[in-house]
């Protein structure tokens, strides 16, 4: 395989992440299990699906949460067609396991660590010996090339469990943390071509110090940079002012990263306030204070600007 002229071809649309891409491909030309590790928005599921096509292979997508069944996971019978016909194999509608098994292609899914433990128990049997035994159906050997690729966030995320060792003992595990702030600039750019490169450094750097700040417990992903480039000019619009203009900007960053972080417990001030100081120290200070529509200097609880 040309890794060099793999990485040409996913340089449109993955940025950066060369290691984590090698590993990828590695693994999944060993026919091994893989688990990609890392906060929401670091690309996990867009590098997948990029070395997926490159690759050429194919693959069922499944959303992990708590409503994830082992039913909904394998497949079921379909009532009416039992009741016409029995229980025969054209009355069965296949899930995305079985659906995958049969194809020979990869079962990713999302929020692995958020996917109910009776289902995981269900991809056990499956990892180790590469066939699943379904009641009233019989036996389902995976073609070659089936392979699970799962994505989960760190394990003190909200709302994820520690996966079990029965699980962990049969996939390979690559990490996949931000990407430096030359790369998250590059992918905002490419999202918002439009906007002057200085504000969009700016704007990473904003998000890039959500996720180191005392007060904040979950930062945003670049995620939130790309829809602050968005709104801030659609809102310069509206306003009929710059894109420089402090209302545009700090009203911009609140819309787009307000709903994002998470602020510990017991912190005094709310997600505005944190954003508004960090707003304040990475776009500056004006030469007057800012002030509502009845005149009177907006200064939010808390918040801090450089002296």
């Amino acid at each position: 395989m040309d890794s060099t002229a793999l990485m040409d071809r996913l340089a449109p649309s993955i940025v950066g992440r060369r290691r984590e891409v090698e590993l990828l491909v590695a693994g999944l030309a060993a026919g091994r299990h893989v688990v990609l590790e890392g906060p929401p928005g670091t690309g996990k599921s867009s590098m997948l699906r990029a070395v997926a096509h490159e690759l050429g292979i194919g693959f069922e997508l499944v959303e992990g949460n708590a409503e994830l069944t082992p039913a909904r996971l394998v497949g079921h019978f379909d009532p009416a067609l039992v009741l016409a016909d029995g229980y025969q194999p054209g009355a069965f509608v296949d899930g995305p396991l079985v659906a995958s098994l049969r194809a020979g292609s990869l079962l990713y899914i999302e929020e692995l660590n958020r996917v109910p433990e009776e289902t995981l128990n269900v991809l056990v049997t499956v990892m180790s010996e590469r066939e699943l035994t379904v009641p009233r159906l019989g036996r389902i050997v995976a073609e070659p090339g089936f392979r699970l690729v799962a994505a989960m966030n760190p394990f003190d995320a909200i709302g994820t469990a520690r996966i079990s060792a029965a699980i962990s003992d049969r996939v390979c595990r690559i990490a996949v943390g931000y990407q430096t702030a030359d790369d998250e600039v590059a992918i905002v750019r490419r999202h918002t071509p439009t906007i002057d490169a200085g504000w969009v450094a700016k704007a990473v750097e904003l998000v890039r110090r959500t996720r180191s700040h005392p007060d904040i417990r979950v930062g945003s992903s670049v995620r939130g940079a790309i829809d602050l480039c968005s709104v801030a000019p659609a809102l310069a619009e509206l306003r009929g002012r710059g894109i420089d203009d402090e209302h545009v900007g700090l009203d911009a960053s609140l819309t787009a990263l307000s709903g994002r972080i998470r602020v510990r417990d017991g912190c005094s001030r709310d997600a505005d306030a944190i954003i508004t100081e960090l707003w304040y120290l990475v776009f500056g200070v004006p030469d007057e204070e800012p002030a509502d529509s009845e005149g009177k200097a907006i200064a939010p609880d808390g918040a801090t600007t450089p002296g």
